[in-house]
């Protein structure tokens, strides 16, 4: 637990050595939870985005809002966000994504896509859990803006101050 997670490449290594160890003490196994057309669904949250994802096997599209991913992020860290689950378990171009996503910026909704893939890859393979909850994706990042104070321009910035 003492290691320190800096890259995906060390999270790739640490999820190798969790998943040696967890082979023998894991004793309950959960089961895949898919519907009836064999997708598994989950809700990401990031600031003030909220993304409904279902995911399916597939070729690897991604579709949020009903438009492509080049679409609808242009900024190419955006599109690695979403593809970071896919890329720590080795599933790349496995499966599909159907997402809609409401509220907050670009880099909030990229961070609840991400999120919310990650619930919906350990609904629908729960041997991947150690590996996702080993890079922190599983966990909500409940960072979110501060409140404006009273007297104040925003949180913290105060007005000039005038001496005369």
């Amino acid at each position: 637990m003492a290691e320190k997670i800096e890259s995906l490449k060390d999270i790739k290594s640490a999820s190798k050595a969790s998943k040696a160890s967890a082979t023998g003490s894991e004793a309950t196994t959960r089961k895949p939870n898919r519907d009836k057309q064999g997708r598994s669904y989950a809700t990401g949250k990031r600031k003030d985005a909220v993304a409904r994802v279902w995911i399916k096997p597939g070729k690897g599209n991604i579709t949020i809002n009903e438009k492509s991913v080049d679409q609808y992020f242009a900024r190419p860290v955006l599109k690695m966000i979403i593809n970071q689950p896919f890329e720590i378990t080795n599933r790349v171009n496995e499966f599909d994504v159907v997402c809609t996503v409401k509220g907050g910026g670009l880099s909030g909704q990229a961070g609840a896509i991400k999120h919310g893939i990650s619930k919906a890859l350990n609904e629908y393979e729960p041997e991947l859990r150690a590996v996702l909850k080993k890079a922190g994706f599983l966990t909500r990042d409940d960072r979110v803006v501060e409140r404006k104070k009273f007297g104040k321009a925003k949180a913290r910035r105060s007005y000039q101050f005038s001496k005369r």
